[in-house]
């Protein structure tokens, strides 16, 4: 055994030496990747490197792009803001400009050890090795009252720190660890209790059973660029993202960071991406001990038919084995039905297909349909099967609009069948330490969401974003309208019909309940990555005709982390 683990690390790193130039990614939920996705639309065509549609996006071919369109400014109407916007965005990955020298130096470094760069707490940079730390801090304060009478102070805090970096520009590295203590508004504690689960952590204490919550958040991954600017290998725990929306209908970064192998091809005008995950199972919270696994392997294959237009096809599927992870599912080939049907399996399969269209310079549209389960008879025919199951986005996004340079304008519409995502176990379904991997209603709603950003000088930030959404929800416990991805779907019921289970299931099946949510947010940059956050949320939830009114204003400081959003649920 002990030659067989030598072989196979002499093997690995001879692999390693052939390797090329490779990069780390931008996170998720940062304003460079709102920046890129405006360069790209008002540049008027797509890119043919960048492909955003998949997340996480590379630094390195986030800056390469960045540079073009910076050269390009002039004729594509970038105002100085955009400019300053790209210049800080190449600086704060200068180890990727074309003289590898793209960093800001600071003119008043710290005790000229700390901040030499602008963005940097440490930075350290040879021909063989490069090295950014930075500090995570965040603080916020909220004020809730609500109808309910549950409101009262509220909290966010977190603390860590974050590395990244490469050696001999053949492996790129990073993590990210911070220590998190949390008390939300009262509905998203309401969420928490029903799930156990804190949106987008995994392990979590609740100190007394109350409303407060401590959790670790730990991600990292390395990277490695197999064919060079053709194909990456990354191997890492944390989160991932297929879609051009608010929300995704295949894979959302909702749910709590999972180990995963991410496999990215690009040749000529065609992005391949292969995603192996190790998935938790529904639980129930009790005393510590080892959690079970499931798995899932995904597949997106998209490609640019014209200048403006991408398409793409997705698959996935979602199992469980006792023996591990199912090695037939590592086939990196899309289409794995037939897989399927050789290996004798009734595994959670998806089907979906993507676009993406940018126009005039300055319009975007995109959307999502996804089918859970097909029999083209009862789909065409209109008579409720509850198998029908299918999820659609649709969205846009208009930049620099009616004229107004740096206003951001993008609406979207989710629409999920009821039992989509849902399967006969809980092992199969599509959900992840007891959080959706789609969107984080489930199933069973209609939801409408629209953001007006703008940026009226270089360090101010203003978003205005409201949501609306109508589900048809249980009524207990007892219940299964369609709404509730985690129930077996051979307890369904039909609410209009509870004597037929097969056919009459209609969207919103059950009590109807409705959603809305209204956001103001204000962020001032006070230096590279420190933000003081002010904003107010009001939301209004009513079933069967009775309202449950929330609304709290907050203040926040942050630095090296994105806000803490409650607009969810």
């Amino acid at each position: 055994m002990y030659k067989k683990a030598c072989l196979l690390l002499f093997s690995f790193i001879a692999f390693l030496t052939e390797l090329s130039a490779q990069s780390t990614y931008l996170p998720l939920n940062t304003p460079e990747n709102q920046l890129l996705d405006k360069l790209e639309t008002r540049s008027g065509k797509l890119s043919d490197t960048l492909f955003m549609t998949t997340k996480p996006i590379s630094r390195k071919q986030a800056v390469d792009f960045a540079i073009q369109q910076r050269e390009n400014a002039r004729y594509t109407g970038l105002s100085e803001i955009d400019r300053y916007n790209i210049s800080q965005l190449i600086s704060e990955n200068g180890e990727w400009a074309p003289d590898g020298e793209g960093a800001i130096f600071s003119k008043h470094p710290w005790f000229h050890t700390f901040y030499q760069t602008q963005y940097d707490f440490i930075h350290v940079k040879t021909n063989n090795f490069f090295l950014s730390v930075n500090p995570i801090i965040s603080g916020e304060v909220l004020r809730e009252s609500n109808t309910a009478g549950t409101g009262g102070s509220g909290y966010w805090t977190s603390r860590g720190a974050e590395i990244r970096g490469w050696i001999c520009k053949k492996v790129g590295f990073y993590t990210s660890v911070t220590d998190n203590q949390e008390k939300p508004p009262s509905f998203v504690n309401s969420w928490i209790m029903s799930h156990q689960a804190v949106p987008g952590a995994d392990y979590f204490l609740n100190p007394g059973n109350s409303n407060k919550y401590d959790y670790l958040l730990a991600t990292g991954y390395f990277n490695v660029a197999v064919i060079k600017d053709h194909m990456d290998l990354t191997f890492g725990y944390g989160k991932n993202f297929i879609g051009d929306g608010i929300r995704s209908m295949f894979l959302s970064d909702f749910s709590s960071s999972m180990p995963y192998l991410r496999l990215t091809t690009r040749i000529w005008k065609i992005n391949y991406e292969n995603l192996y995950m190790e998935l938790t199972p529904e639980y129930s919270r009790g005393a510590d001990t080892v959690l079970p696994h499931k798995y899932a392997t995904m597949h997106h294959l998209s490609m640019d038919v014209t200048k403006w237009l991408n398409i793409g096809l997705f698959e996935s599927i979602i199992y469980g084995r006792e023996s591990g992870y199912e090695i037939a599912y590592l086939n990196p080939i899309i289409f794995l039905g037939s897989m399927e049907q050789f290996l004798g399996s009734a595994d959670k399969k998806h089907l979906g297909i993507n676009f993406k269209a940018v126009t005039a310079k300055h319009l975007q549209f995109y959307g999502q349909f996804l089918l859970d389960e097909f029999q083209s008879k009862n789909f065409f025919s209109r008579d409720g099967w509850w198998g029908n199951k299918w999820a659609l986005q649709l969205g846009g996004k208009y930049y620099d609009a009616f004229g107004l340079k740096n206003l951001e304008l993008q609406g979207e519409m989710n629409v999920v069948r009821p039992f989509t995502y849902t399967h006969s176990d809980s092992i199969a379904n599509y959900t992840n330490y007891n959080q959706p991997l789609a969107d984080p209603l489930g199933a069973n709603f209609m939801e409408f969401i629209g953001i007006a950003r703008y940026q009226p000088m270089k360090k101010l930030f203003l978003t205005l974003k409201g949501m609306y959404y109508t589900q048809g929800i249980d009524t207990s416990s007892n219940t299964n309208y369609g709404s509730n991805i985690f129930l077996n779907y051979n307890t369904r019921m039909n609410f209009n019909n509870p004597a037929d289970n097969q056919y009459g299931y209609r969207l919103l099946n059950g009590i109807k309940a409705t959603c809305e949510l209204i956001n103001f947010n204000a962020s001032y940059e006070l230096r590279p990555n420190l933000f003081i956050d002010l904003g107010v949320t009001h939301r209004i939830y009513n079933v069967a005709g009775v309202d449950n009114t929330s609304t709290y204003p907050y203040f926040g400081v942050r630095l090296n982390i994105a806000r803490r959003d409650y607009d969810f649920y």
